[in-house]
C-alpha cells in the first residue's frame, strides 16, 4: 500500500528536521550533486546514489576500506523513504555498506526523493513491510542526531553521527 505524498509532508518533514537540528535542503536532481558536495566535508565515503541524474561528487570515496571508513568525517547514503511525522530517515541495507557509512563518520548526508517521504508511521510500516517482501530485511532508522542521556545531561554525537543533513530530492 503506497501512501500519496502531498506538499505538507514535505513541510512537516522539514519542520521535523529543523525542530531536530537537522540541516534540511530540497534541490533539483541537476544540482543534487554539487549540494552534496558543498556539506559533505573531506574525508567523505559514501553508498551508491540511486536517483537519475543525480551521481556522488568525486570526492567521494565509494565501497571504502575499514582504513577509509575509520579517517571518514562525512558519510553520503540514499534513503530508503523517511517518515516526516518524526523527521526519520530509513537507511536500508546495502550490498555496498550504507549502514555503516551512514552510522560511523561524524556527518552523515542523507539523500531522499520528494515521493519517498511518507506522512507518519503507519506509512513508514507500509513501505518497511513492502522492502521486506522484496528481500530487503535490515534498516537503521536515524532520527536526528545521535544522542544519549544515559549518564545524566543530554550529549550529542557519542554513538553515530552528530551532525545529519537531509537532501529531499524534487520530484520531475
Amino acid at each position: 500500500m503506497w501512501v500519496t505524498m502531498t506538499v505538507d509532508t514535505i513541510g512537516r518533514f522539514e519542520r521535523a528536521l529543523e525542530g531536530l537540528e537537522v540541516g534540511v535542503e530540497r534541490v533539483a536532481a541537476a544540482e543534487a550533486s554539487e549540494r552534496i558536495d558543498a556539506v559533505a566535508d573531506a574525508p567523505a565515503v559514501g553508498a551508491a546514489l540511486p536517483y537519475e541524474d543525480v551521481s556522488l561528487p568525486k570526492a567521494v570515496t565509494t565501497e571504502p576500506t575499514t582504513a577509509e571508513l575509520e579517517a571518514a568525517r562525512t558519510g553520503v547514503t540514499p534513503v530508503g523513504f523517511a517518515i516526516a511525522e518524526y523527521g526519520s530517515v530509513a537507511v536500508e541495507s546495502t550490498a555496498d555498506g550504507a549502514e555503516p557509512i551512514a552510522v560511523y563518520p561524524d556527518r552523515h548526508v542523507a539523500v531522499v526523493a520528494e515521493s519517498d517521504v511518507v506522512p507518519n508511521l503507519s506509512a513508514g510500516f507500509d513501505r518497511l513491510a513492502d522492502g521486506f517482501e522484496a528481500g530487503r530485511d535490515s534498516v537503521v532508522f536515524a532520527t536526528g542526531r545521535s544522542a544519549t542521556a544515559d549518564m545524566g545531561d543530554l550529549v550529542h554525537g557519542v554513538h553515530g553521527p552528530g551532525e545529519v543533513h537531509v537532501i529531499v530530492l524534487e520530484d520531475r
